[in-house]
């Protein structure tokens, strides 16, 4: 059996906050409803739902126009990163995504969450390098980290 079912957040791969979804009555049972994330849907409910999706929508707005104003400000700067090298200038260990993010905030003051940037290699050579980084759903920039031997700066 399924029924028809409102969201109150947004669940991934079902839909967002205010979608109202088909799903298996256990699904709902078991899942959404001790989660808190949907409720039944009823002829009532569609207005809230409507509202919600509303407020969503003007949310991401919110957060995509100032997802761009991070990226517009990020994008010229290069990060400059220490790390520890041996005799030969190779790295003890790599680059992590968490130095990346303390090193962002800690020089222009931006909070960005670690899970954020996409490293594809590890980043164990000193130099210059390039990190995709995605902080809202339509928000994808390029930030550039400057990796140099402790003590070098």
């Amino acid at each position: 059996m399924s029924m028809q079912v409102i969201l109150k957040s947004d669940v991934e791969g079902l839909g967002t906050r205010g979608d109202v979804v088909t799903v298996a009555d256990g699904y709902f049972r078991n899942y959404l409803l001790p989660k808190g994330l949907g409720y039944k849907a009823s002829k009532g409910a569609e207005a809230e739902a409507q509202a919600m999706r509303k407020a969503s929508a003007a949310k991401n707005e919110a957060n995509r126009a100032e997802a761009d104003k991070v990226a517009a400000s990020l994008v010229p700067q290069v990060i400059a990163i220490s790390a520890k090298t041996d005799a030969g200038g190779t790295l003890f260990g790599s680059v992590s995504a968490a130095e990346i993010s303390a090193a962002v905030e800690e020089q222009t003051g931006h909070v960005i969450d670690k899970r954020s940037f996409q490293i594809d290699a590890p980043i164990k050579t000193l130099g210059s390098h390039m990190v995709m980084t995605n902080i809202h759903s339509q928000v994808q920039f390029p930030v550039t980290i400057e990796v140099s031997a402790e003590g070098d700066e």
